[in-house]
């Protein structure tokens, strides 16, 4: 048995005044109790407790080693509420981690009003458009678009980045308007290069059907914001996240391409290094977030 525990069970038959109290306390036998604070005796070499048939009574040695055991157990104590009140509470350093266009168009304004509402919490925001190692980065909790990877990493779903064709009106004036999926081959793309598969999109039909078109372009890149702006240049025709494109679309700088069909969707999570005894601070920032993705999400 540890030194602590047998110092808790000390003071509290000093406290309480018999062994068989205490042991109900903590659950156990008063013989169990008894052996434990004569185990303690017999390490120290001195008696601590005069037993008689009225109760216990504190030695003088005995005094002296009580009010050393009860500051003992009650620092212990704080030490623990410490601990666990800092675990439930939304409260300290927290560590996001983000790509670089999700991040800084849709995390930061959330990450702020976070802050805003929680005072005790301070915010450490990173930008990579690759995958980090959480621990090996320190990262609390990542946002993170795709199918997840089977892991040992903690995961909480949060909703859909849906993504749209787009074109300037001057383009569309002077190539004219895409009606069908298979007529992009004959248009300028403008490429995201970061997208697995980037000289391929696919779509499906009004009616369902899935379609694969091959693309090609003078333009490449691998930031949204500069495709963006190539397509308000009316270089050609890009396909982005929706929320990039959401107030270029509402301004009338660009406008939807084939918006009649269905583009595919990235699942958005918010990942944390394990699953088991979460900190408060990550589990108040992912309960934050959840429900800020629900439809239409992109457009506020």
């Amino acid at each position: 048995m540890d030194r602590l525990l047998a110092m808790e069970m000390f003071v509290r038959v000093v406290e309480t005044g018999s062994f068989s109290k205490a042991a109900r306390e903590f659950n156990t036998t008063q013989p169990t109790v008894t052996k434990q604070v004569a185990a303690t005796e017999a390490r120290l070499k001195v008696r601590l407790l005069n037993r008689n048939t009225r109760g216990v009574s504190l030695t003088e040695p005995g005094a002296l080693y009580y009010e050393k055991c009860k500051t003992i157990v009650r620092e212990a104590e704080e030490a623990d509420s410490i601990v666990q009140l800092r675990q439930n509470q939304a409260q300290g350093l927290l560590r996001v981690g983000t790509s670089v266009a999700f991040g800084r168009r849709v995390v930061v304004p959330l990450a702020l009003e976070y802050m805003r509402r929680h005072p005790q919490v301070q915010l450490d925001l990173s930008f990579e458009d690759r995958y980090v190692d959480l621990i090996a980065q320190g990262i609390d909790v990542a946002i993170r678009m795709g199918k997840l990877a089977d892991s040992s990493l903690g995961a909480r779903y949060l909703g859909a980045n849906p993504w749209v064709m787009v074109a300037s009106p001057g383009y569309l004036k002077k190539h004219g308007t895409p009606k069908r999926a298979q007529d992009l081959s004959a248009h300028v793309a403008l490429i995201y290069s970061s997208v697995v598969g980037d000289e391929f999109w696919r779509m499906h039909t009004p009616k369902g059907e899935p379609v694969t078109v091959p693309v090609s372009g003078r333009f490449r890149s691998n930031n949204l914001s500069a495709v963006l702006a190539a397509a308000r240049d009316g270089l050609g025709i890009a396909l982005m996240p929706r929320y990039v494109a959401s107030e270029s679309l509402a301004a009338g700088k660009v406008h939807e391409v084939l918006g009649d069909h269905a583009l595919p969707e990235q699942e958005i999570h918010a990942v944390f290094p394990s699953p088991k005894l979460v900190p408060g601070k990550v589990s108040g920032f992912v309960a934050f977030l959840q429900g800020r993705f629900d439809e239409g999400w992109w457009a506020g």
